[in-house]
């Protein structure tokens, strides 16, 4: 699985590479960013960036495909030239990163309502 990643800047129209973000336009950056994963049969996927967050020294990302409910983790390596998604390997492994997840997440989504 590849991905490509970018930031959303729909807001003032402007790539990841402009943004200082010296514009003039009134918006936050906190939006979430686009990550593109290509499937194994070559079809690509959109997916939003909920966050990264980290779990006994390893950083993970949790996604959510567009137009879907289901929140994908995986492992988030940087590499020299991007990012890398590792597969979650063991059970007892996905099981913390899975209660980090929905602690940080969920549950501060959970106290905002």
């Amino acid at each position: 699985m590849t991905n490509k990643y970018e930031e959303n800047h729909e807001c003032c129209n402007h790539s990841d590479e402009d943004c200082g973000c010296g514009c003039s336009c009134d918006h936050d950056h906190e939006e979430p960013g686009i990550i593109y994963l290509t499937l194994e049969d070559g079809s690509e996927m959109e997916c939003s960036v909920l966050g990264i967050f980290e779990v006994e020294d390893k950083a993970y990302i949790a996604l959510v495909p567009m137009g879907e409910e289901e929140v994908l983790l995986y492992e988030y390596i940087e590499v020299e030239d991007g990012i890398e998604l590792g597969q979650i390997e063991s059970d007892e492994d996905f099981e913390l990163v899975s209660e980090a997840f929905y602690t940080l997440f969920v549950e501060e989504e959970d106290m905002k309502i």
